[in-house]
């Protein structure tokens, strides 16, 4: 096992006390980077980007170069499941996600299988490891999936939705339908992030982009009750030491307590949720992160300053917080104003850890 030289993210989402509060950016490895866009040439595409070990290290690893982050996340894309399980995934220019195959009637839900992690999504968990060998103990490795939920909606729309017709209409109409594509997405989720967690993954996040556009009865059970499988059947240490487990529902502010009912070990908070409120209604029976909104980066150094100052401010003294943007950060920000947030964040937060 190779001793982690920062460990403040692990101890943070543990709610251990820290020196100054954690910070990485959703996203980070990412477009707004001109190193990885010149990478991203190189591959060739999106997917090839992907499925190359070598080449998901090299991106994973170059923010690490910019900024004084605390963690890594594995590149890589929520989409890696359903394109294991033969629905064709693919990219096309300017539109986002497709896939060949969506899901769209029973025969077709029936027919998905669980892909196994070493050997459809091999190319993943070879990125894990090599990820690791390659941070050496510098920072965590996160690894994530998406949400049942999220993966079910881009397998039955298809693509990305603004109105969710298709999915929506199967959740109403034959939930029957739904709850098996959902079972199956979530075992495949589980057997995933474990893989993820014995190749090296050193916490796990769960992105449930889409659960904000349910009801709250719909909510729970289409999409928290199978994140709540997934948690339960993680496995929570390896290595000697505790993996954190994150869950994040984008729009999810209202729900915070039946999220930290699951047995998490902290929750993703996106923007519009104040971070006091937050830690306010779930105590300290989870870790928060969070919760800048990601356009504060295109505003001037000092606004970006002040932005971090009132969080940190919000959330309080003591442990349990590892500051994030809401969501992921935006293609065209600055990588300067970037710098600027994460070292705001070391230098603002050390007073409320004395």
């Amino acid at each position: 096992m190779t001793e982690l030289k920062n460990d403040r993210f692990l101890k943070a989402l543990m709610r251990e006390p820290v020196d100054v509060t954690p910070v990485w950016m959703m996203r980070q490895a990412g477009r707004y980077l001109p190193e990885y866009k010149a990478s991203r040439a190189r591959a060739g595409s999106f997917m090839d980007l992907c499925t190359s070990p070598e080449m998901a290290c090299e991106v994973t690893l170059q923010p690490l170069e910019r900024f004084d982050l605390d963690a890594a996340i594995l590149f890589s894309d929520i989409l890696t499941i359903p394109d294991a399980m033969g629905l064709g995934l693919y990219f096309a220019e300017g539109e986002g996600p497709r896939f060949k195959h969506p899901v769209r009637t029973a025969k077709e839900v029936e027919a998905l299988p669980v892909p196994d992690p070493e050997d459809e999504l091999r190319y993943v968990m070879d990125a894990v490891r090599l990820i690791r060998k390659e941070l050496n103990g510098r920072v965590p490795l996160i690894g994530f999936s998406g949400s049942p939920w999220t993966l079910a909606t881009y397998m039955v729309e298809g693509s990305s939705t603004k109105e969710y017709a298709n999915v929506k209409k199967m959740m109403f109409d034959q939930p029957d339908i739904m709850h098996k594509l959902l079972d199956t997405t979530a075992r495949s989720v589980t057997s995933y992030l474990n893989a993820q967690i014995e190749a090296g993954a050193q916490a796990v996040m769960i992105f449930d982009t889409w659960g904000g556009v349910l009801t709250p009865r719909d909510y729970r059970e289409f999409s928290l009750s199978y994140m709540d499988k997934i948690v339960k059947g993680l496995k929570r240490e390896n290595d000697g030491r505790k993996v954190p487990v994150v869950l994040f529902t984008k729009g999810g502010g209202t729900w915070l307590q039946d999220m930290a009912a699951t047995g998490c070990d902290a929750l993703g908070i996106d923007w519009t949720m104040d971070m006091g409120t937050a830690r306010s209604q779930v105590g300290d029976k989870v870790a928060l992160q969070g919760n800048m909104d990601p356009s504060i980066l295109y505003s001037s150094p000092e606004r970006i300053r002040k932005e971090v100052a009132t969080i940190l401010e919000s959330y309080g003294n003591g442990n349990g917080h590892v500051f994030n943007l809401g969501h992921g950060i935006h293609q065209h920000v600055d990588p300067e104003r970037a710098k600027v947030f994460v070292d705001a964040v070391h230098e603002l937060s050390a007073a409320y850890h004395k």
